[in-house]
């Protein structure tokens, strides 16, 4: 019990602010509910509308969030093109002449700022657009948290320490999920079954093919028939920009035969495959499950991808609300 009254009021006082900051600084998932009803149904329609013509899409609106929490959280940064003052993340390593759907988050933009302008921002857009992609393409739905702000930066450095490479051994995922917060074993196999959809460059893989690891030979744990398969697509010496599928059974459906095509020794990406070839990984035992149950997959996936849409949000007066997602405000 206090036995000062002004030393109680400013402690009280101290724990208002305190609780005050804490309330402000969460994202909710009615934030919008009144400044801008429409968001989702704009959202839905301008995705939907790409997917239609692009059944791509869905696939880089996932990764394109992914790779924007990946880098200094979740704050749009990675839409922000190079400038005089910004270093762009879409000249780094994993998203140079990679990355697509930054027309789309223009749309979505444009159409939102049509009914609701200086409202939402651009990372919140973005983490709609991911969750709308999933839905569309046959995955799990969930409410998406919103209230992120836009960063006034971004860092290509950063992009180019953080974001996995196709390449990664096991250790090296686990290490870049930690960096995160995440869960380096659920959340690294569950947010990893978003390569159930989407392609892949053959530059990206092409040393599986033929020279893995400095050894003159073939990745052993690729399935001897989906090696030649994978060889006719992307020759020896040949064009590095050709694309193949990343899931070989269903492409354009976000479902849990990514897991099976892993157990049968059929994931495009060394990254993939790590998950399940690596000896004794606790890794395996959930990527049987997930190939054996589509709601388990469903379920993990839809949660860690709300983890990480939390990843270093900018909440309150951080950042700002940008007017054009590729541009800070006044450049």
């Amino acid at each position: 019990m206090c036995c000062n009254y002004s030393i109680c009021v400013r402690v009280l006082v101290a724990l208002l602010l305190c609780a005050s900051v804490s309330i402000k600084a969460q994202l909710s998932t009615t934030f919008y509910l009144r400044t801008c009803p429409n968001l989702q149904h704009i959202v839905f329609d301008v995705v939907a509308k790409a997917s239609f013509s692009d059944p791509r899409i869905g696939a880089s609106l996932i990764r394109l969030h992914f790779h924007d929490c990946f880098v200094q959280g979740c704050d749009a940064s990675i839409l922000l093109n190079k400038t005089a003052t910004i270093d762009s993340e879409q000249d780094a390593f994993a998203n140079a002449n990679s990355i697509r759907g930054l027309d789309v988050m223009n749309n979505i933009k444009s159409y939102v700022e049509r009914f609701c302008p200086g409202t939402v921002s651009c990372a919140d857009m973005l983490a709609m657009a991911a969750e709308v992609s999933s839905e569309i393409g046959g995955g799990p739905q969930w409410k998406v948290l919103l209230g992120r702000r836009d960063s006034l930066t971004a860092n290509r450095i950063l992009a180019n320490q953080n974001i996995p490479a196709p390449s990664f051994t096991l250790d090296q995922l686990k290490a870049s999920f930690q960096k995160q917060g995440l869960d380096p074993t659920t959340d690294l196999v569950a947010l990893s079954g978003a390569h159930t959809i989407g392609r892949a460059h053959c530059r990206v893989f092409v040393n599986r093919l033929y020279n893995f690891n400095n050894t003159g030979n073939p990745d052993p744990t690729l399935d001897s028939d989906y090696l030649q398969t994978l060889q006719e697509i992307c020759p020896q010496n040949g064009n590095g920009d050709s694309l193949t599928n990343l899931d070989v059974s269903t492409p354009n459906t976000l479902d849990n035969r990514y897991y099976s095509n892993l157990r049968s020794q059929r994931g495009l990406l060394q990254s993939d495959q790590e998950l399940y070839s690596t000896p004794g990984a606790d890794t395996i035992s959930l990527v049987d499950t997930y190939s054996n149950s589509k709601i388990a997959f469903n379920q993990q996936f839809a949660q860690s991808m709300i983890k990480m849409g939390n990843i270093g949000v900018l909440t309150g007066d951080q950042g700002e609300i940008r007017s054009h997602c590729n541009f800070v405000n006044g450049s």
